[in-house]
């Protein structure tokens, strides 16, 4: 099984201005025009002038300027040959340095290889993002099949089992997906506030989540918290086929709780 999707989950607003960013004066406005920039390139991996400035609302000089100063500190790159923009690798640079820098990354990797040993599936560490989850380390399962491929890092709480407990043992996370809502994914996704909150009941009285074809079809996850100082910080994951997912949840769930307890220890909570 193959999935082929756009590397950002579309479902999620673009965040809003800051109060200090629309009222501070122009200075801190190119500054935030600069990362609505970068934000374009979530969903696409070349753009043109014509195309930046027609998504932010802005003239073409104005989208070349922006453009161009990225181009100048490497956050961006011009093709020489068609004249499209895509991410710089000083983009990149940065990135990897947030990643060696993650005390829960960290504190995760030996645990997380050891489950993707054991199991042979694809296994994801995740952290909420407002009403979203981020996976910050992923490990594909070892016999080459690479199902997620460059799928991106970010989706939709209630899309995943990630999401799922997560909210369940942590309110910020909850209410952040009710107050943005439950845009449909594919067809088993939850679709309500109400559908919302029976799942999340389920998996707090459970300790562990599932997700059989809510984000991708024919692929399920199974999941568990990290959790500090009483709530979840993190979730650990496994993905696969539903085929070979679903039959295994009863030995999965153990495997994974020990693991997160493994996570958390290290962590020092």
């Amino acid at each position: 099984m193959t999935i082929i999707e756009q590397a950002w989950c579309a479902t999620t607003p673009r965040k809003p201005a800051s109060v200090q960013e629309q009222t501070l004066g122009s200075g801190l406005k190119s500054v935030g025009s600069a990362l609505d920039v970068l934000e374009c390139f979530a969903t696409d991996g070349e753009l043109g002038v014509s195309d930046i400035a027609r998504r932010l609302g802005v003239a073409k000089s104005t989208a070349h300027r922006l453009l161009q100063t990225l181009v100048s500190r490497g956050f961006v790159e011009q093709d020489g040959t068609t004249g499209a923009y895509r991410l710089g690798i000083h983009l990149y640079e940065l990135g990897q340095l947030a990643l060696a820098r993650n005390e829960l990354r960290h504190a995760a990797l030996p645990t997380l290889r050891q489950v993707a040993k054991a199991t042979n599936l694809t296994v994801n560490f995740s952290v909420p993002e407002g009403a979203d989850v981020v996976f910050i380390e992923r490990i594909e399962n070892l016999d080459g099949v690479r199902i997620l491929g460059h799928f991106g890092r970010r989706l939709p709480s209630h899309c995943t089992s990630s999401g799922k407990v997560l909210a369940a043992f942590n309110t910020t996370v909850y209410r952040a997906r009710l107050g943005a809502g439950f845009p449909p994914r594919v067809r088993a996704t939850v679709r309500s506030a109400e559908e919302w909150e029976t799942v999340v009941d389920q998996v707090r009285a459970k300790r562990y989540a599932e997700s059989h074809g809510e984000s991708f079809d024919g692929a399920s996850s199974v999941a568990v918290p990290v959790i500090s100082h009483g709530q979840a910080v993190a979730s650990l994951s496994v993905f696969g086929p539903t085929d070979q997912v679903k039959p295994a949840v009863g030995q999965l769930v153990p495997l994974l709780t020990a693991a997160a307890n493994r996570v958390s220890r290290n962590l020092g909570h």
